[in-house]
């Protein structure tokens, strides 16, 4: 699994005069069943969240107001994909790292997840990451 994997999901919109709705269902726009949901905000200037991979989660992670970088690595390529409209989501792979950073003031991101909260499924150092590949 590599980084060719990684893409860009582009959500339904229902445009209307008094707002716009977008929307997600599992295992229709999120390519796995949803087993836990999260969110990251009031991240200071010049932070950055992250720095890890998983061995067996899957993400989507939704700029839902503001915007952010999520710089992928797969221990051979990088990319960088900026983070801006709350219809999109962008699909992280198992064994994908990742960082994000650049929050702008008052953003928003969520995110769903195929695993519950497990710290064993996290690799934290970015040497034994590139080990295991």
């Amino acid at each position: 699994m590599g980084i060719e994997q990684v893409r860009i999901i582009e959500f339904p919109k229902l445009l209307d005069a008094r707002g716009n709705l977008s929307f997600l269902e599992e295992e229709t726009h999120i390519p796995f069943k949803i087993n836990r949901s999260y969110w990251i905000y009031d991240v200071p200037g010049g932070e950055v969240r992250g720095g890890h991979s998983y061995y067996t989660n899957e993400e989507v992670i939704i700029a839902l107001s503001g915007s952010f970088d999520v710089i992928l690595d797969d221990g051979i390529d990088k990319k960088t994909f900026s983070l801006n409209r709350s219809y999109y989501g962008l699909y992280v792979p198992k064994n994908i790292w990742r960082q994000m950073e650049n929050f702008s003031t008052n953003s928003l991101a969520f995110v769903v997840a195929s695993t519950v909260y497990n710290e064993d499924d996290y690799e934290r150092n970015y040497e034994q990451f590139i080990a295991d590949k």
